[in-house]
């Protein structure tokens, strides 16, 4: 069987999860200390990051956009990427936006500064990146609001994999309590049909050892 390394709190480790539900496809899943730079998992990726999916005939796949990609081609139902080559470039331009403003400015200053320096030792969360983090994702929450408001799915008609991005990385902030919800309501109302689908419900499951959630991350209709 397929196997899919990943940590909790890896965004994109989360998108590949909610990808191979999608997709109707058996997993293993294993934790990975990346921070252990394990010699055996340094093997399978030698940057030693998260994820890396390893498919039953040994091939080994890193990178959750590369990851994503290559199951939205390998298995075509349903597809996630758009249907023209307009809708996918924005498909792509939308994951890069989460996959590296929104993780920059808000997942390194909320999750990385709260959760991650304690796993690797980095002393106590810096207050200032923590404010900057909580001040930045209103302006994300704003545009997607704008854009579901103009759109049944953040790209267009269709949910893709810019919905399952922006939900993995929004998901991981959730876990911690740190998204205003109520001055969104847009963002909010998009954000539990992502919850709702059976694809998405196993990372409401997560229980990170010592770091619980709070009530309403599992709920759906929080």
């Amino acid at each position: 069987m397929r196997t899919l390394y990943h940590n909790w709190l890896s965004p994109h480790a989360r998108k590949v999860r909610v990808v191979l539900g999608e997709k109707k496809l058996d997993f293993e899943l294993e934790v990975e200390k990346t921070w252990e730079r394990r010699e055996a998992f340094l093997r399978l990726n030698p940057a030693g990051e998260v994820p890396v999916l390893v498919e039953t005939s040994g091939a080994t796949f890193s990178g959750g956009q590369v990851i994503c990609e290559y199951l939205n081609e390998t298995v075509t139902e349903p597809p996630l990427m758009g249907f023209n080559p307009i809708e996918r470039a924005e498909v792509r331009r939308l994951c890069h936006w989460f996959d590296d403003k929104f993780e920059r400015e808000v997942v390194q200053n909320l999750v990385g500064e709260k959760v991650m320096k304690r796993f690797l030792g980095l002393g106590s969360p810096d207050s200032t990146a923590i404010r900057a983090g909580k001040t930045n994702i209103n302006h994300h929450l704003a545009y997607i609001s704008y854009l579901v408001e103009r759109r049944t799915w953040l790209a267009g008609d269709a949910f893709s994999l810019a919905d399952v991005t922006a939900g993995a990385h929004l998901s991981c902030v959730d876990y911690l309590g740190d998204v205003p919800w109520t001055n969104h309501p847009l963002a909010k109302d998009w954000y539990a049909r992502i919850k709702s689908r059976p694809s998405f419900r196993t990372l409401l499951h997560d229980h990170i050892p010592g770091v619980p959630p709070p009530k309403h991350y599992s709920d759906l209709d929080f």
